[in-house]
């Protein structure tokens, strides 16, 4: 049985790519195959191949599923700024119709867990009538919410949660992510993980230190999938 879920954030740079790295590669831990996908991506550098995102990529080498660059991250803009503004610059139309598809591909192709990564947080514009939230509500997802451990991210969390159920869909967990700098940087930060698991109605699925390595295989140590897998289809 394939689980899908779809990974947002509290906000852009909050580590949404080395949490879902590190959930793939705890999964592929337990002896489950994965897939992910990085539907649209800003930022991309050209290369011989054409253009390139360093978020898709490491999704590519967390999976185990092997996938062509073009399935992973569909859209593929270059500047490093929001996807609707990219897109325009680049003379490209964003649509959620043809991101679903490709999308429910990946979900099909036999692997145990698929990962959607989305693009900065949870209400991202596409085009003026279109979000990315769009996508996870088309395809009915479940969501998974990286919070950055900053000032200020139980406000982020509960309003980013509220906009995920509001929108119809479960919130199946979240992951607390200290992207800023170790624990100890932050004020009172076991305070604020007790906040923030007493009031996001999704359990915990870790607490991931302060890592300037960029290993996500670091972080899957500090992971527990079970709430994940033992959820309803």
């Amino acid at each position: 049985m394939t689980r899908t879920f779809f990974v947002t954030g509290t906000n852009t740079e909050v580590g949404k790519t080395y949490a879902t790295a590190a959930l793939l590669d705890a999964a592929a831990r337990q002896g489950l195959k994965t897939a992910a996908m990085k539907p649209v991506a800003s930022g991309c550098e050209e290369t011989p191949e054409g253009l390139r995102n360093s978020d898709a990529l490491t999704l590519i080498d967390a999976m185990t599923a092997v996938m062509p660059y073009e399935q992973v991250n569909p859209i593929a803009l270059a500047p490093a700024v929001a996807p609707h503004i990219a897109a325009m610059e680049a003379g490209r139309r964003l649509d959620t119709s043809r991101l679903e598809g490709i999308c429910r591909g990946v979900m099909n192709s036999g692997a145990d867990l698929v990962l959607v990564e989305g693009a900065g947080g949870w209400r991202v514009p596409l085009a003026p009538r279109q979000f990315l939230s769009d996508l996870p509500r088309a395809l009915e997802l479940p969501v998974i919410l990286v919070v950055s451990m900053e000032l200020g991210c139980i406000n982020h969390a509960l309003l980013t949660a509220e906009a995920v159920r509001r929108d119809g869909l479960v919130l199946a967990g979240w992951v607390a992510n200290f992207v800023r700098g170790p624990q100890a940087d932050m004020p009172k930060a076991e305070e604020n993980l007790m906040t923030l698991r007493a009031l996001l109605p999704a359990p915990c699925l870790g607490v991931l230190p302060f890592d300037d390595s960029g290993d996500y295989r670091q972080g899957a140590a500090h992971l527990d999938l079970s709430p994940l897998l033992s959820s309803p289809e």
